[in-house]
């Protein structure tokens, strides 16, 4: 059941160290900016200025909230069918798509309904995360960040969405350490993620999609330069 969800694997998977200190609206709309080349990592921190915490905990107690914009809000309703009937239509794909990153609509929609539902059916039946990934990226047009997008939309307590804002924050206040620029992620990367921001949620008593929207937030706060440096 979509519900029976694995806890310590993702978190042997991940390789988080444990102890370690472990993120609004608008996530759609990243995938628009333009990479720009410029400078060193280690000089621009990926676009995020001087932070006021070191640590990420203070971070989020200062930026967490369970404020949810109308848009998303109404979508997350709308997919409260897709999960009860065990699968996503296409339609339902379609808006998920647009939400996060309408760019991909047209390889969204050369899937067609008779594969939307079969990858979708199977990822909601799926027992391990891993799995549960991996066939909704057999989907045209579904990489991890939208998968993410899907999952977080279909059970906002359980999901956040791994995006590049998220990510370059966890790495600039030593959460994760690979991968400082945030893009091309990896299913390791969203197993790391995911156990992060469980762990995070559990802490202050929030969902997941609480989480990552208040790293969304401060990235987007705290950001200067370029985002895709």
């Amino acid at each position: 059941m979509f519900d029976t969800l694995y806890r310590s694997q993702t978190q042997r998977q991940s390789g988080i160290r444990e102890g370690s200190s472990l993120g609004r609206r608008g996530e759609k709309g990243n995938n628009h900016l333009t990479p720009v080349p410029g400078g060193k990592e280690s000089e621009q921190k990926m676009g995020l200025g001087k932070l006021p915490y070191s640590r990420l905990e203070p971070l989020i107690r200062r930026h967490l909230t369970s404020d949810e914009d109308d848009a998303t809000a109404a979508l997350i309703r709308r997919m409260r069918a897709a999960r009860k009937r065990g699968y996503v239509t296409a339609s339902e794909l379609e808006a998920v798509c647009y939400w996060k990153s309408a760019r991909v609509i047209a390889r969204v929609r050369s899937n067609g309904p008779a594969r939307v539902r079969s990858a979708t059916r199977a990822a909601l039946a799926a027992r391990r995360e891993r799995e549960r990934l991996e066939s909704l990226l057999t989907l045209n047009g579904v990489g991890v960040p939208m998968a993410s997008a899907l999952l977080m939309l279909l059970d906002p307590k359980r999901y956040g969405v791994i995006d590049i804002r998220a990510w370059q924050l966890l790495h600039a206040t030593g959460v994760v350490t690979v991968n400082a620029r945030g893009m091309g992620f990896t299913t390791v990367n969203w197993l790391e993620y995911l156990t992060i921001v469980r762990r995070l949620a559990k802490k202050f008593h929030v969902g997941a999609r609480d989480i990552g929207r208040a790293l969304f937030d401060i990235h987007a706060k705290y950001q200067e330069g370029l985002l895709y440096g």
